[in-house]
């Protein structure tokens, strides 16, 4: 990518919610925002970190940056820390759901010319928790569980959806030390973000992801796995090749 700009990132990162929703805190989660902005600013994003902010603003921070001129960046990366829904198709902002779609939808080409033929990322570090599951690993290790609950949302061309988890597999958040996708995906983007294709980099964040194991026991007797996936609709290679 020969442009003069890596391109925008954004960063919606939630550990609270509106007191009336009675959410339990994602703690853990700035810990994954600090270690994202600093591997994303390393190659080179133009990173805007946003906390806590409620559907209207999440709305009018997306909108400023369809009306941005993208002409000199290579791609656009949007990366979504919260809580998913059961029915899989909305996240939770401070307030209350927010539909993917509606998030995604505002970056196709129809909507913001200057992204047209560019890469749009999106990596969506939600899940709905288990507070049972949650209580006690929080209590034993300090690690919070839940089952996964995104799916693979249709999208246009030049679009490439990263998912912590991939359904019925449980997504991993430490109090402290952040969850186990944003750890190992911040780790491998420091260590290969500048040479290797970006679904290779992909790749090699399942399979670390995949090798953890969790020694929580849940309620079936089993130890809990997890397993990340990506759904791209890229239709060129992306590097973050140094410029």
């Amino acid at each position: 990518m020969k442009n003069r700009r890596r391109g925008l990132a954004l960063i919606f990162n939630y550990e609270q919610f509106d007191p009336d929703l009675q959410m339990n805190p994602r703690f853990g989660s700035n810990t994954d925002c600090t270690n994202l902005e600093r591997s994303l600013k390393g190659l080179g994003f133009d990173v805007r970190v946003f906390k806590d902010y409620k559907k209207s603003e999440v709305n009018s921070e997306l909108d400023k940056a369809t009306k941005e001129d993208h002409s000199n960046a290579d791609c656009l990366l949007v990366v979504y820390m919260s809580y998913g829904t059961r029915d899989k198709d909305n996240v939770y902002a401070y307030d209350g759901k927010l539909p993917m779609k509606t998030i995604t939808d505002k970056f196709k080409g129809t909507e913001c010319k200057t992204l047209v033929r560019k890469s749009k990322i999106f990596i969506w570090q939600v899940c709905c928790e288990n507070e049972e599951e949650a209580h006690d690993a929080m209590m034993k290790r300090k690690t919070l569980a839940g089952p996964a609950s995104v799916k693979t949302i249709p999208a246009a061309a030049d679009f490439i959806m990263c998912y912590a988890v991939a359904k019925g597999s449980f997504s991993h958040r430490h109090i402290e030390k952040g969850s186990w996708y944003i750890q190992d995906l911040c780790t491998i983007l420091e260590k290969y973000g500048n040479s290797l294709e970006f679904t290779r980099l992909l790749t090699l964040v399942n399979r670390e992801v995949a090798k953890r194991e969790d020694r929580t026991i849940t309620n079936q007797g089993i130890k809990t796995k997890q397993i990340p996936c990506f759904a791209s609709m890229l239709t060129k290679k992306l590097y973050f090749q140094t410029k």
